[in-house]
């Protein structure tokens, strides 16, 4: 064979096996994860409770109290959050210290800094939801007559304290809480899920443990609607900075109409 065949003939089977390569393969779905990946969330979620009451319970027998920081309402909020970062510590924790399963800053939503797009896709998401979820409401108290849909949320704030329990509320519930919720439900819980099952499954898996979580029938529905816009939003932008902003805008104005709306005799 001449040299000049020689090279032909490996051209061509470079190109075969370059061809042989740009064959995409079909992704096969790991549907146990939708079930297991939820459970671990949720194992974590009570084990950080429990966490936290037994430190409780010890600040209490050496007779130092969180009420003795903090006004009672104020402390409600303050241990929720800290629920929520603890999940987040043994979600991710756990595994990497047992199997060395390491989880990147894109997995969790955090692989860049907030960005203008974010600020102005936020306040649309939350009109878009804000109908989707009073037309969800509406159909379900046509079907189940009696439904709870006014019934208030139990958001850990009976009354006012000083100025101090007031800054207190206002950070952990329009800036903590949702950074925190955010990070674990919509950055690791949907993050990891939708890299094992099609994206509307993991949607829905994490809107439904998010809808549980909140453990009242009309918030949880209406928290569930407000988890499948903020995946959405985590598909579109890559990131949960624009469901951050959504979130901090729902506890916001929550927190206006419940607390300072009343003051002002409103």
């Amino acid at each position: 064979m001449s040299e000049k065949s020689s090279s032909k003939t490996h051209r061509h089977l470079g190109k075969v096996a370059r061809t042989a390569h740009a064959v995409p393969v079909e992704k096969r779905y790991q549907w146990r994860m939708l079930i297991g990946l939820p459970l671990w969330v949720l194992g974590t979620f009570f084990a950080a409770q429990l966490i936290v009451v037994a430190i409780l319970w010890v600040m209490e027998w050496l007779h130092v109290p969180l009420d003795s920081f903090v006004n009672g309402a104020v402390s409600q909020t303050l241990i929720a959050t800290v629920v929520y970062l603890l999940t987040i510590l043994l979600a991710i924790g756990v595994p990497y210290l047992i199997w060395h399963r390491k989880i990147n800053l894109e997995t969790l939503g955090l692989g860049r800094l907030l960005s203008w797009s974010d600020i102005g896709l936020a306040p649309l998401a939350f009109i878009g939801y804000s109908l989707l979820t009073t037309l969800v409401l509406m159909v379900i108290t046509q079907v189940i007559p009696g439904f709870p849909a006014d019934q208030a949320q139990d958001t850990g704030f009976s009354a006012f304290g000083s100025r101090l329990d007031n800054l207190l509320a206002f950070v952990t519930l329009v800036v903590l809480a949702p950074l925190a919720e955010e990070t674990l439900f919509r950055g690791y819980l949907y993050g990891k899920l939708k890299g094992y099952v099609p994206a509307i499954f993991a949607a829905l898996a994490t809107s439904i443990l998010f809808g549980v979580v909140h453990m009242q029938w009309n918030v949880g529905i209406d928290v569930f609607v407000l988890s499948l816009v903020l995946c959405g939003l985590r598909s579109l932008t890559g990131s949960i900075w624009a469901g951050v902003l959504v979130h901090m805008i729902k506890n916001a104005i929550a927190y206006y109409l419940l607390f300072i709306s009343p003051l002002l005799g409103g």
